[in-house]
């Protein structure tokens, strides 16, 4: 069984997903491609050897379509969620899932209603440093502590920095990750947030955040932390439990368990690319029913608390989670 996969959005992460559909995933066969600037997506449709239409909508109604994957900036995600909907095609959609928590839910409910199958792809679920961690979690008893960040140079893409097509920075756009993580590491929802944010590099939005969350029912202390706007880039997870401790970067592909002062290496396997194990897990998904390791009401919780940070940075604040009935 081959599938038919319309990539809406040809950039640079869109690029990934072209790319590993046509050389790295077996029973993926990409028919169509759409890209806002018209010159660069007919060319990259020509290398690709797949159709190309200028808007999205088209290729949503195409009907060589089988299923549709996402990869452009989130404001467009409620329209397409929608249209995918109606159109009745599986979805694999990038985040963050929307710019704010009602756009987000009712992406949600669209899906649910058009009982369509949807992969979320918060990609460091598929990273072997986390998968690695959660593996060993258990071993540390009760945690303690969860402390994440995350740190990029600052960003080429101009429209990162538009509030009307980005709906916001580092927080929305990176640090929905985080929020993810501390959710799949710890099993446990975020309930109230204390953020403050600063722009280094950014004109119209943040470039660095700090947020502690609490979680419900829960006494872990955990703080999230994101930077875009260093020449270093990193994404370091340090879980403390009370028999010990994991600290692991995402990024740079080390972990470590700790007890005492004794450091020992946590064995890992090869990294992963992300993107190709999302795209390989959309086909388990659509060919097999295999639920996937995150779904659109997973993110919709991220953006709910990417939202809770900014109010809480806005008003100087603790601010509580929404926690609509999703």
């Amino acid at each position: 069984m081959t599938i038919a996969i319309g990539l809406i959005g040809g950039g640079k992460h869109g690029q990934r997903y072209a790319q590993h559909a046509v050389h790295d995933v077996p029973g993926l066969r990409l028919a169509a491609l759409s890209r806002q600037d018209r010159t660069r997506g007919a060319d990259q449709a020509r290398t690709l050897d797949c159709r190309y239409h200028e808007t999205w909508q088209a290729l949503v109604d195409d009907p060589a379509v089988e299923a549709v994957v996402a990869a452009v900036p989130p404001s467009l995600h409620p329209e397409i969620a929608a249209a995918v909907a109606r159109a009745q095609k599986p979805l694999l959609i990038e985040k963050p899932l929307a710019t704010t928590g009602v756009a987000a839910c009712e992406v949600v409910r669209a899906l649910r209603a058009a009982d369509v199958p949807c992969l979320m792809a918060h990609t460091l679920r598929w990273n072997t440093v986390v998968d690695a961690m959660r593996a060993r979690i258990a071993a540390l008893g009760p945690l303690r502590a969860v402390m994440l960040n995350q740190r990029f140079e600052p960003s080429p893409l101009g429209w990162l920095d538009d509030p009307a097509v980005a709906g916001g920075g580092i927080i929305l756009h990176t640090g929905v990750h985080s929020f993810d993580l501390v959710r799949w590491l710890t099993g446990c929802e975020i309930a109230r947030v204390t953020c403050r944010t600063a722009r280094a590099s950014t004109v119209r939005t943040e470039d660095n955040f700090l947020a502690l969350l609490e979680l419900e029912g829960s006494h872990i202390l955990v703080a999230v932390n994101g930077s875009r706007a260093t020449t270093g880039r990193s994404g370091l997870i340090d879980v403390a439990g009370a028999e010990g401790q994991l600290v692991g970067d995402h990024a740079l592909g080390w972990c470590f368990a700790v007890r005492g002062l004794e450091r020992t290496p946590v064995p890992l396997p090869e990294p992963l690319p992300t993107v190709r194990e999302v795209l390989r897990d959309f086909v388990r998904l659509l060919r097999d029913g295999v639920q996937p390791r995150t779904s659109p009401e997973d993110g919709a919780r991220a953006v709910l608390v990417a939202e809770a940070c900014y109010r809480s940075a806005r008003l100087g604040a603790p601010v509580d989670v929404s926690q609509p009935l999703l």
